[in-house]
């Protein structure tokens, strides 16, 4: 009697939700949902666009050093937040593309962006150790060594294989006089990279091979 109860109650509440679906169709929730899933779908897609698009202009700027393009990478990038302003990426791109045209300054408030929380959840650790070496070679120009140095520590810290911000960190300490420093990040390059030519040669410089 209790299975024959159970299987009642089961059929019953089939009943009640297939009842409730069709009312909620009838309001034309379910498709109201399905816009917005298709919306949000083509917005990515535009997002994307412009990034791809931001990023060829960038890739021009820099073969033809022309500065026309860099501020029309700007531009795209800044489409490109402007839909999906949580991806690391576009502010990473308008960071590369208003440093290229000389503005330090906003290069490294985009950078910053794109290194805060509000984009954390786009950023796996190596990219996010990507970004920190792209702000210490904006840094390095705007601010000094010292403050590119922070960037460089947790660069390295999320990916120990990370060979631009190993040699870039040893680059910063030689700067700074730290010699047993430098050379255990040159160590570290070659390490990763035994055939480092620039490790190399500032390991020969400092003495240690």
């Amino acid at each position: 009697m209790a299975t024959t109860m159970m299987t009642d109650l089961i059929f019953q509440a089939i009943i009640i939700l297939v009842m409730l679906f069709m009312f909620l169709w009838t309001l034309n929730i379910p498709q109201k949902y399905y816009d917005k899933f298709q919306f949000r779908d083509r917005s990515s897609y535009a997002a994307k666009r412009h990034f791809v698009r931001g990023a060829d202009f960038l890739s021009k700027s820099r073969t033809y050093k022309n500065r026309e393009f860099a501020k029309s990478a700007v531009d795209e990038a800044e489409k490109s937040i402007a839909i999906n302003p949580k991806d690391a990426a576009a502010h990473i791109l308008k960071a590369l593309a208003l440093d290229a045209q000389g503005f330090t300054t906003s290069a490294l408030e985009a950078m910053d962006i794109a290194l805060s929380p509000l984009t954390k959840n786009s950023l796996c650790d190596e990219e996010r150790s990507d970004g920190l070496v792209k702000r210490a070679e904006i840094k390095v120009k705007a601010k000094g060594v010292d403050s590119a140095v922070v960037d460089l520590v947790e660069a390295v810290r999320l990916n120990e294989e990370n060979v631009t911000a190993l040699r870039l960190l040893g680059e910063c300490y030689e700067k700074k006089g730290m010699r047993e420093e430098a050379v255990k990040a040159y160590m570290d390059v070659v390490k990763v990279e035994p055939q480092n030519a620039v490790a190399q040669t500032a390991l020969k410089r400092l003495g240690s091979i």
